[in-house]
C-alpha cells in the first residue's frame, strides 16, 4: 500500500495513472542455518580463528620454553587384603570384602596421601631444607623476602608443596598402588617416591603395633579386677562349706564319696552273699555225696586223696589176683583204703562247714553295709539343700575363673603381637630416576594449542556471528525481507575467468526471466518496465556491479536498456544534468541520456542537486520520465544507492516495478539489510526480490 505522500497531484498527473502492479512473491522459506552456512561463517571469520590459533600457540610455546623441566618417578606397592595370619585371635582380623578387596585397597590411596605418611617421608629425606619444597625458592622466596616472611619451621609449606607434587593411583582391576612424585630433579623424584612408599609400610606396621599395644593395655587393666572377682568367688565357696561342715575331696563332698563307696561295697557284698548261699544250698542238696560239688572238684586235698584212693584200689585188685584175699599185704591194703576214704569223708565235711561259715560271714557283712548305707543316706538328705547353693557358688567360681584365664591369655597374645608385623604389603617396584622429562610435553602442548585454538576460534567466530549476524544463505535473506532471492552472483575475484563471466551473465539473465515471469503488467500499461537496485552503504561496489550486470544481460539479449545511476557524478563540483534535473522538470529524458562508448546501454547520471524539488512534482515527473522511456527503451535499470542515506531516490522507488536488494554472503550484516528494507517500507514500498554476491564462489 502506497503512502499518501507519494500520490501524484491531480492537477499535474496524466489522465490515466495507475499504481505500479503488485509483485506476487512466493512464500519465503524459513530461516535456517545449514552446514554450508557454518562453513561460510568460518570462512568469513577465518582471520579471527587463525589469530586465536596463533596467539594460543605462541603463548603455549612461550610457556613450554620458560617452564622448568619436571621429572616423574613411580614406586609401586602391592597390597594383599588378606593379612598374614600370625596368631589365631589377631587384633587386626583379616577379612576380604565381597569385591575382592578393591574397596579396602582403594581406601589405602587416601592413607598413602595422609599427613602422617608424608611427614614421615619429609623427615626421612630432610625435605624441609629443599628450596623447591620449603617455599624459599623461586617466586615464593622473593615474595617472602619482600613481605618479611619468617624463617621458622617450614614443615607446613613443605607438606603442602609435596602434596601438590604427589599422585597416588590404583591401576584398574589390580591391587597395586602407584606412588608418583614430580620434581625438578629426577633423582629427588625417585628418592621421594621410595621414601613415601617406605613411610607407608612403616606407618601401617606402626598402626597395627599400636592397635595391639592399646588392646593389650586395655585387657591388662582389667586383669586385676578379674583376679579380685575370682578371689571373692573362691572365698564365698570356702566360707559356705565351712559354715555347713561340707568337706570336699577331689571336687566332691566326702559324704557323697563315702556313700558312693559304700554302695559299691554293698553291691559286691550282696553278690558274694548270693554266691555263697547258692554254694551252701548246693552242698545241702547233695546230701551224702558232697564230693560231687564243684568245691570238692577244685579242692587239691580231695584231689590228692582221690589219687591215693585210685592207687590203693589198683593195688588191691592186683593183690586179689596174685595173693588172695587173706594175704597180709591184701589185708593191709584194704585197711589203708578204708582209712583213706574216712579222710576223704572228713575233708568233704570240712568243705561243707567252711562254705556255711563263709556264707554266714558274707551275710553279716552285707547287713552291716546296709546299715551304714541307710545311715549315710539319712545324712545326705540333710546336706542336699546346702549342696544346691554350693553348686551355684561353684558355677560362679568356674565362670569367673574361665573369664580370668581368657583375659590372661589374650593379654599375653596381644602383648606379643606388638612385635609382629602382620601387614601383607610390599614394594614390588622401587622408583628409578626418570630419563625423560614429564613436563612440559612440547609436542602435546603445541598439538593441544593448535586444536584448542581452532575450537576456541570457531567458538568465538560463532559467538561473533551470533552477536552480529551476517547474511548466510538465500533462505535467511528471503526470511528477512520476505521476498525471493533471484540469484547468487560470484564475487569479483572470478571476473577474469571466462567460465565465471558466463556464470555471472547466466545468473543475471535467469534473474531477469524470473522477474518477467512473476510480473503481471496490463497490456496498455504506459510505463516502461523498471528495476531499482538498492543495498546497504558498505555494499556499494556489489550493488553497482549487480545493477550494471542486469543491464548488460538484458542488452545482450536484444533489449533496449536505460541505466540510471543515482550515484554517478555525486560529489562533483559541476556535474552534468541527470535524473535529478528530470525529476525537477528542468530537462527531458532524451537531453540527459547518452550511450557509453562501445555499449548498447543508455546511461543517465545523478545530475545537479542544486534545487530542491517537491516530492509530489517529482513523482509526476518520474511517471512522465518512465512513460517517455517506454517509447525508446524496453527496460530501465536504476542503481538506487543506499536508500537510507538518500531521499532523492524516493520518487524512483515509488514508480519502480521491482525493488531488488543486494547483499554479500557472509559479509553484509543482517542489521544493515533490515535497515535498508525498513527504508523501502518507509518510502511506501516493499522489496520484491534480492540478489546475493558470494565472494567465495
Amino acid at each position: 500500500m502506497q503512502s499518501p505522500l507519494l500520490m501524484v497531484p491531480q492537477q499535474n498527473a496524466p489522465e490515466a495513472i495507475a499504481p505500479a502492479p503488485a509483485y506476487h512473491a512466493p512464500a519465503p522459506a524459513p530461516a535456517t542455518v545449514e552446514l554450508g552456512d557454518l562453513g561460510r561463517i568460518l570462512l568469513h571469520r577465518r582471520k579471527l580463528i587463525f589469530a586465536t590459533v596463533a596467539l594460543l600457540t605462541i603463548a603455549t610455546l612461550i610457556y613450554a620454553f620458560l617452564t622448568p623441566a619436571l621429572y616423574s618417578s613411580t614406586a609401586q606397592i602391592i597390597i594383599d587384603p588378606q593379612d598374614l595370619q600370625v596368631v589365631t585371635n589377631d587384633v587386626n582380623p583379616s577379612r576380604i570384602s565381597p569385591d575382592g578387596g578393591i574397596t579396602q585397597v582403594e581406601s589405602q590411596v587416601s592413607v598413602a596421601q595422609s599427613n602422617g605418611v608424608l611427614l614421615r617421608a619429609i623427615k626421612a629425606t630432610n625435605l624441609t631444607e629443599n628450596l623447591d619444597f620449603n617455599g624459599q625458592g623461586g617466586l615464593g622466596g622473593w615474595l617472602g623476602m619482600f613481605f618479611g616472611a619468617s624463617d621458622g619451621d617450614r614443615t607446613a609449606e613443605t607438606l603442602d608443596a609435596l602434596r601438590r607434587r604427589l599422585a597416588v593411583k590404583r591401576d584398574d582391576k589390580v591391587l597395586v598402588l602407584n606412588i608418583i612424585i614430580t620434581a625438578k630433579s629426577a633423582d629427588l623424584a625417585a628418592e621421594l617416591a621410595n621414601a613415601i612408599a617406605q613411610a607407608y609400610l612403616d606407618d601401617q606396621a606402626e598402626a597395627r603395633s599400636k592397635a595391639a599395644a592399646d588392646a593389650s593395655d586395655a585387657i591388662s587393666a582389667r586383669l586385676e579386677d578379674q583376679r579380685k572377682r575370682v578371689e571373692q568367688a573362691a572365698n564365698a565357696v570356702e566360707t559356705y562349706k565351712a559354715e555347713h561342715n561340707m568337706v570336699m575331696a577331689a571336687g566332691n563332698l566326702v559324704s557323697d564319696q563315702e556313700l558312693t563307696d559304700l554302695n559299691t561295697q554293698l553291691t559286691a557284698a550282696q553278690t558274694r552273699t548270693a554266691q555263697l548261699k547258692a554254694q551252701v544250698d548246693q552242698l545241702r542238696r547233695q546230701g551224702g555225696a558232697p564230693d560231687a560239688t564243684s568245691e570238692a572238684m577244685r579242692s587239691p586235698v580231695i584231689a590228692s586223696l582221690r589219687a591215693q584212693e585210685a592207687t590203693l584200689v589198683d593195688q588191691i585188685s592186683q593183690f586179689g589176683t596174685e595173693l588172695g584175699p587173706r594175704h597180709p599185704s591184701m589185708i593191709s591194703a584194704q585197711q589203708q583204703l578204708s582209712d583213706l576214704r574216712k579222710l576223704i569223708s572228713r575233708e568233704l565235711g570240712r568243705l561243707v562247714t567252711a562254705a556255711e561259715t563263709d556264707y554266714e560271714r558274707a551275710s553279716a557283712n552285707q547287713k552291716a553295709l546296709e546299715a551304714k548305707v541307710a545311715s549315710l543316706k539319712g545324712k545326705s538328705l540333710d546336706t542336699d539343700q546346702a549342696s544346691v547353693r554350693l553348686r551355684e557358688l561353684q558355677r560362679d567360681l568356674d565362670a569367673v575363673r574361665t573369664v580370668y584365664a581368657n583375659y590372661l591369655q589374650r593379654a599375653q597374645e596381644t602383648r606379643e603381637q606388638t612385635n609382629v608385623n602382620s601387614t601383607n604389603a610390599r614394594i614390588i617396584s622401587e622408583a628409578m630416576p626418570a630419563l625423560k622429562k614429564s613436563w612440559p610435553p612440547k609436542g602435546l602442548l603445541i598439538f593441544g594449542a593448535i586444536f584448542g585454538g581452532l575450537a576456541l576460534g570457531i567458538g568465538m567466530a560463532l559467538i561473533a556471528e551470533y552477536l552480529s549476524p551476517t547474511v548466510l544463505s538465500a533462505n535467511q535473506m528471503q526470511s528477512a525481507i520476505e521476498a525471493p532471492v533471484l540469484g547468487v552472483l560470484p564475487g569479483r575475484g572470478r571476473r577474469r575467468s571466462g567460465a565465471a563471466a558466463q556464470k555471472t551473465d547466466a545468473v543475471a539473465g535467469l534473474a531477469l526471466q524470473r522477474i518477467a515471469a512473476a510480473t503481471r503488467r496490463p497490456p496498455d500499461w504506459p510505463l516502461v518496465p523498471s528495476i531499482l537496485v538498492a543495498s546497504p552503504p558498505e555494499d556499494k561496489a556489489e550493488r553497482s556491479r549487480v545493477a550494471w550486470q542486469l543491464a548488460n544481460a538484458a542488452a545482450a539479449r536484444g533489449r533496449r536498456v536505460l541505466f540510471i545511476d543515482i550515484n554517478a557524478g555525486k560529489g562533483q563540483k559541476d556535474p552534468q544534468p541527470g535524473v535529478l534535473d528530470v525529476l525537477r522538470g528542468e530537462y527531458p529524458l532524451d537531453a540527459v541520456s547518452r550511450y557509453a562508448p562501445g555499449s548498447s546501454v543508455a546511461l543517465v547520471s545523478r545530475g545537479r542537486p542544486t534545487a530542491v524539488f517537491q516530492e509530489a512534482q517529482a513523482l509526476y515527473f518520474a511517471h512522465r520520465m518512465l512513460a517517455e522511456a517506454n517509447h525508446s527503451f524496453e527496460l530501465v535499470v536504476i542503481d538506487g544507492g543506499a536508500l537510507a542515506d538518500d531521499l532523492n531516490v524516493l520518487p524512483l522507488v515509488a514508480m519502480a516495478d521491482e525493488i531488488l536488494l543486494v547483499a554479500r554472503l557472509n559479509a553484509t550484516p543482517m542489521r544493515d539489510v533490515a535497515a535498508t528494507s525498513e527504508a523501502v517500507s518507509v518510502m511506501g514500498r516493499l522489496p520484491t526480490g534480492a540478489m546475493l554476491v558470494d565472494e567465495a564462489a
